[in-house]
């Protein structure tokens, strides 16, 4: 019955065992793998050795994230990223995130989708450069038509600064977030192809020459 297929022993690691944009003739549409929900009052995150969704943290404050919050596989937030950030020296040292908006309510995590790149927030955390690139679902309803991060309401990228300048909160430690500086989608897919670069760089020479179709 499955003969002319070919199946993986076991999962793919979502950051190492994946692509980050599937199709080359579409480099704007990248695969999230999908962490937290608008609807986690907690926050997962990939643990990058097993490959599993693991608690991080339950939040301090009643923000949740105003979109779907994830990463895009086999990238990297390392030099190269953080040379198109003046006011950072380093990267986090990451895979890159990702925000994707979408209509419907999706509440699963540990999920992939097709996101289409429009933007972006540079994202400086203790120094470090760690962007959130700003997507919509593909073919989403309601968002689908959105080609530019500034054809959105502001309110929804107020309610991502938001966030991100309050999700780290813990008691007893200072954070110094900095949220300030929101690029269109050409800025956004530079930083992608800086963190693909990055990720070769880093990871390049774990991947043979077997490779995900």
């Amino acid at each position: 019955m499955y003969s002319n297929r070919e199946f993986n022993r076991w999962r793919r690691h979502p950051w190492h065992g994946l692509k980050a944009i599937p199709d080359p003739e579409r480099p704007d549409v990248v695969r999230a793998y999908i962490e937290i929900t608008p609807s986690d009052t907690v926050k997962y995150e990939l643990d990058k050795e097993t490959g599993f969704l693991m608690v991080d943290r339950p939040q301090r404050t009643t923000s949740t994230p105003p979109a779907l919050y994830g990463l895009i596989p086999r990238t990297y937030c390392g030099e190269r990223v953080a040379a198109r950030c003046p006011q950072a020296d380093v990267a986090d040292g990451d895979p890159l995130d990702i925000c994707v908006f979408s209509e419907r309510l999706i509440d699963k995590s540990d999920i992939l989708l097709p996101a289409r790149v429009v933007g972006g927030i540079q994202m400086i955390d203790d120094g470090e450069a760690d962007d959130k690139i700003v997507a919509m679902l593909k073919g989403d309803n309601v968002w689908g038509d959105v080609q530019d991060i500034f054809d959105l309401p502001p309110i929804k990228i107020e309610r991502l600064q938001h966030y991100f300048s309050t999700y780290k909160m813990q008691r007893g430690r200072e954070i110094q977030v900095k949220v300030d500086h929101v690029y269109g989608r050409e800025e956004a897919l530079r930083v992608i192809d800086a963190a693909i670069a990055d990720y070769e760089a880093e990871f390049g020479h774990l991947h043979g020459a077997s490779e995900e179709s």
